[in-house]
């Protein structure tokens, strides 16, 4: 989807929530890979595989100069042997830590993904989801825009207008207040983390 059919979907979308909601959610994932410096990782499903977004990301990164922007695809069937852009697994979102943010894009839960992207929050990487929402990844996720079925767009249209918003040369829009869960979460992670080893 080009920039014009972009602006056509964010006019004919005008008086619903979509276009703010995408850009608060593209503001935040815009305002944590310039902010930590530490990489994107974006992961579907096995059923799905955001292969599409990433793509788009790397345009936008590209065309708006901000290369933090620029995807790594984490995917589910990997092969070592394919080439480098499709060949990083599983194993990269359990390397994952501070300062990286990772995009999940899943249209339903996925039990194996979830425990991995929990433990990639454990070790400090910023989550943030896309999905139907609702689930265990929306509560895990430090971001969050859910997609429900029956909505007036779907999963991949409103990833176009995400991706669109993401390359926009505007300051990120703040972040939203932290609900109280959610700091009750980060409290816990912090007490039940292992002590840092000593040198």
């Amino acid at each position: 989807m080009d920039a014009v059919r972009v602006a056509l979907l964010r006019e004919v979308l005008a008086g619903t929530e979509w276009p703010a909601a995408t850009r608060r959610f593209a503001g935040a994932l815009r305002g944590s890979v310039v902010s930590h410096r530490g990489g994107l990782l974006v992961v579907g499903t096995p059923e799905y595989e955001p292969w599409h977004l990433a793509a788009h990301l790397v345009d936008e990164a590209a065309w708006s100069g901000t290369p933090e922007l620029a995807p790594t695809l984490v995917r589910h069937a990997a092969r070592p042997s394919g080439p480098a852009h499709l060949a990083v697994g599983l194993g990269r979102i359990e390397a994952a830590g501070r300062g990286e943010t990772l995009l999940v894009v899943a249209p339903d839960e996925h039990a194996g993904l979830l425990e991995r992207v929990h433990g990639a929050r454990r070790a400090g990487a910023t989550v943030l989801a896309l999905g139907t929402g609702g689930g265990d990844l929306e509560t895990m996720a430090h971001e969050a825009l859910p997609v429900p079925e029956g909505a007036e767009l779907d999963l991949d249209s409103v990833q176009h207008l995400v991706s669109a918003a993401a390359g926009e040369n505007a300051a990120p829009l703040p972040r939203a207040r932290r609900r109280f869960r959610d700091r009750l979460s980060r409290l816990a992670e912090t007490l039940t983390a292992p002590p840092p080893t000593a040198w």
